[in-house]
């Protein structure tokens, strides 16, 4: 009967792994790619066809160290580039956002004529999805090598407790 409950458990922590595994994958976006933003140039072209999801994050990077990242309130300061009252502004050369919840986002850069010229960047946060259909490929590698360990547990308990 002990074997019968160590199967049972092991079955239930595979599910709950597979579960796991199954989730989408946390994207951390690096804003303009993979080098410091040229505080000069348009994003937007940066951004187009890429899906944003809650958990996911942007890094701003950039050349100057005196560059201000805004966030704006609205779709009209966002177009504006009403720089008056942000909700939030990030001052380092380097700088982390977590994605934490659906919507839209509007950044921008501090300076209006750099605003203006196009450094800013609007961000629809989409919720997390979990696939419907079984794990993900890569998720289904992970899946496999817990099975696999968990076939050569219970074997190698078989084994021992026949004896």
């Amino acid at each position: 009967m002990p074997a019968m409950k160590l199967v049972v458990g092991l079955f239930i922590l595979t599910v709950v792994a597979a579960g796991k595994l199954a989730g989408a994958q946390v994207v951390h976006h690096v804003v303009s790619g993979d080098r410091p933003s040229d505080t000069s140039t348009d994003v937007g072209p940066w951004s187009s066809g890429r899906i944003f999801r809650v958990g996911d994050s942007l890094l701003f990077r950039y050349f100057s160290p005196h560059e201000i990242i805004v966030e704006l309130a609205s779709m009209e300061e966002y177009y504006s580039c009403d720089l008056t009252n942000p909700i939030k502004m990030y001052t380092d050369h380097v700088n982390e956002v977590p994605l934490e919840k659906e919507g839209i986002r509007y950044f921008a850069s501090g300076s209006y004529d750099k605003c203006k010229n196009g450094l800013k960047l609007p961000v629809q946060v989409k919720p997390r999805e979990v696939p419907a259909m079984g794990p993900s490929p890569s998720s289904a590698t992970h899946l496999n090598g817990l099975s696999a360990l968990i076939f050569i547990g219970l074997f190698i308990y078989g084994l021992y407790y026949s004896l």
